[in-house]
């Protein structure tokens, strides 16, 4: 009976609920500081440069510590880390609250990106051994889906309650608000299950060969250049378009925020496909090479305004479709029990892509060469296919040498 319990949609949602929710502050934590940075600079009287360092030492400790964490949760079980990094998260965010100078909220800032670095090793260790495998693409959809509603409601909710309190409370409720979600993992402990352990620990590859392995090398590489593309379109898109096209700033405003919300929705569609066809490999050649050529289209063709949000859009819900099947063969490519470290090494690209591809974009920019932001962007994206496809093959060739060898 407990085995059938466990197989149920509902035990499912259950899971989804409790890693979702802490998911989803995860991402809300990391843009809920931005809203503040005009009440700091009044208050504590420091350059917006340094305002930024708050944010950008928050990330970079968050994607620093992914993989030495996912080393940790693989070996002595996700729960401890999971319920830890939620916990420390939330406490440092609302110990900001009480911070006598701008120096403290910098190494609070580093405190919750140590907590944050937690999430991503021990929310896949624990949804691939709890999530059943029939539904494991819509899980991963949905976890990602919160992730984006956070970075979505972190800036509109604190600004809104900025209106009616000051930023001290606000930081110190928005802070306390993930303890009921810490209190209720460990109520609902029970149904997350950890990733089991290989049975020969000799079996296979140790732990930094199997990161430095080529299917997984060439998995990071994937997931660092889409996400170069990905931060191109977000950091650069109002000023191409209104470069290239004179695109008024609200039309370019708009057909972002579509691309993004067109993302967001295409990740329910690429879990729903990964559950149901085994041709992830297709899939996201297809979705992503569509995604690009739509990207290319808004660089090298003039369009009416009310077209480009539309474009736009269904060039985020194609982008977005392909991320679930690249998530599930990645799952696919990781030997028994070492989730952790290897979600910890490859979602590390996704930050680290985002850094890398700002400034050389403005570069161009300021050289005259806006045009060449959009077929750089589809470029990454189709780049990031060889990579993809090479990854699918070298992990296939990988799980077929041990069976060669019996």
């Amino acid at each position: 009976m407990q085995a059938d319990a466990a197989d149920h949609p509902h035990h499912d949602a259950r899971v989804l609920a409790l890693i979702g929710t802490g998911h989803f502050l995860s991402h809300f934590y990391m843009l809920c500081l931005p809203p503040l940075f005009l009440v700091w600079q009044a208050e504590f009287g420091v350059s917006f440069a340094t305002l930024g360092l708050a944010v950008a030492l928050m990330a970079a400790v968050t994607a620093a510590l992914q993989t030495p964490v996912g080393f940790l949760v693989d070996r002595h079980g996700a729960m401890p880390f999971l319920l830890g990094g939620v916990l420390l998260m939330a406490l440092s965010i609302a110990a900001m609250a009480f911070a006598p100078g701008y120096w403290a909220i910098l190494l609070l800032a580093i405190l919750s990106g140590v907590g944050n670095s937690v999430i991503h090793p021990a929310d896949y260790a624990i949804l691939g051994a709890s999530i059943h495998p029939s539904r494991i693409g819509r899980a991963f959809a949905m976890h990602t889906f919160t992730g984006n509603l956070g970075f979505a409601a972190g800036p509109p909710v604190v600004a809104a309650m900025l209106l009616v309190m000051d930023w001290r409370m606000v930081l110190l409720l928005l802070g306390l608000a993930g303890v009921p979600v810490v209190l209720a993992i460990l109520w609902q402990g029970r149904i997350l299950k950890d990733q089991a352990k290989p049975k020969d620990r000799k079996a296979g590859p140790g732990g930094r060969e199997l990161l430095l392995s080529r299917p997984i090398l060439l998995f990071f590489a994937f997931f660092l250049l889409s996400s170069m593309a990905g931060s191109a379109i977000q950091a650069w898109s109002i000023t191409v378009l209104g470069k290239l096209w004179g695109t008024p700033v609200a039309v370019a405003s708009l057909a972002l925020t579509a691309y993004m919300v067109g993302a967001t929705g295409g990740t329910l569609v690429g879990g729903w496909f990964a559950d149901k066809s085994t041709r992830h490999l297709v899939f996201v050649v297809s979705t992503t090479i569509a995604s690009a050529a739509l990207l290319l289209s808004l660089g090298l063709v003039p369009m009416p305004e009310w077209l480009l949000p539309a474009v736009a859009a269904a060039s985020g819900l194609l982008m977005g479709s392909s991320r679930t099947p690249r998530d599930v063969m990645l799952k696919n490519a990781i030997p028994p029990g070492q989730m952790g470290k290897v979600f910890g090494f490859v979602s590390s690209g996704l930050p680290l892509g985002g850094a890398i591809t700002p400034v050389p974009f403005g570069w161009l920019i300021d050289l005259g060469l806006a045009w060449l932001v959009f077929p750089l962007a589809a470029a990454l994206l189709v780049a990031s296919l060889f990579c993809m496809g090479s990854a699918q093959g070298a992990a296939m060739r990988a799980r077929a040498m041990p069976v060669a060898a019996e």
